[in-house]
């Protein structure tokens, strides 16, 4: 027979599986959280007495739930902003279901943020609209009057690319974006308008850095490691990173300028 393991090497091991849950697939660490706070409901109310039970509005179990979820997400070291979603994502649902709506309007709505929230579950970015603001920063780094290459990585609707191809046409502006609906959106303001730019439906980890010399990013903090190690691999010496708002973990900005769209927002840049 094996001993056990002494409780040093479990903490370890505990932590590691927390780590990995939050830090690689957060769809599942949020499954978990919901799941786990659901059974311990269904466990609650089969236990207590049916006359205590039965006065119980149902709203106050999916609060209970909601609270059970979000303590649960922030023991599995979630991102703080997955903490008011398990807390709220059950008496939403039983809001929701106040109104009698009919299923194809939930399976609908569903299919609707999931289109516009794709990148939460892929790559932990949400959707995030630089300012204009933000793209008149970005577009007084930028040449006046020769030619370079310029990508927008998570693009959004395309704002940041529309304001700059006016500014500095002498660029060339590519944007990928890999949640679909704001990708069509983009794709179909720039069909419409004739711009100099191009988008792709695709995910920047799949894109080659070294083809450009302005690379802006507005993503988030989880991916800015991700993000630096491939820049720091593939990008060409000389060419700039610019990034809205998120640093680099450890890695000093060359420079940052305030953009002015709001208390703390500013423009990073690393020269590499």
């Amino acid at each position: 027979m094996q001993p056990l393991p002494s409780p040093e090497r479990a903490s370890r091991a505990i932590a590691c599986v927390k780590d990995a849950c939050a830090e690689r697939v957060p769809l599942w660490s949020a499954v978990v959280a919901q799941g786990s706070a659901a059974v311990a409901v269904v466990f609650l109310i089969a236990v207590i007495p049916k006359e205590a039970g039965n006065g119980v509005h149902p709203v106050y179990w999916a609060l209970l739930q909601g609270f059970l979820a979000a303590a649960i997400g922030h023991g599995l070291r979630m991102e703080t902003w997955w903490i008011p979603i398990h807390a709220l994502f059950s008496p939403g649902l039983v809001w929701a279901l106040s109104f009698k709506l009919p299923p194809e309007f939930a399976f609908a709505l569903f299919c609707l943020l999931a289109s516009i929230y794709w990148g939460v579950s892929r790559n932990r970015v949400p959707l995030f609209l630089s300012s204009k603001d933000a793209a008149q920063t970005v577009a007084g780094l930028l040449p006046r009057d020769r030619s370079f290459s310029f990508v927008d990585i998570g693009c959004g609707l395309g704002g940041v690319l529309a304001h700059l191809a006016r500014a500095r046409p002498a660029g060339r502006y590519h944007g990928v974006e890999v949640a679909p609906m704001p990708f069509l959106l983009c794709r179909l303001r720039f069909a419409l308008s004739g711009g100099n730019c191009k988008v792709g439906w695709k995910d920047f980890r799949n894109l080659d850095f070294g083809k450009y010399d302005v690379i802006y990013a507005y993503l988030s903090p989880a991916a800015m490691p991700g993000l630096w190690e491939k820049a720091s691999r593939e990008m060409r010496p000389g060419s700039l990173l610019l990034s809205n708002s998120f640093e680099v973990p450890g890695v000093r900005p060359a420079f940052a300028l305030a953009t002015g769209a709001g208390s703390g927002s500013r423009l990073l840049a690393w020269q590499m």
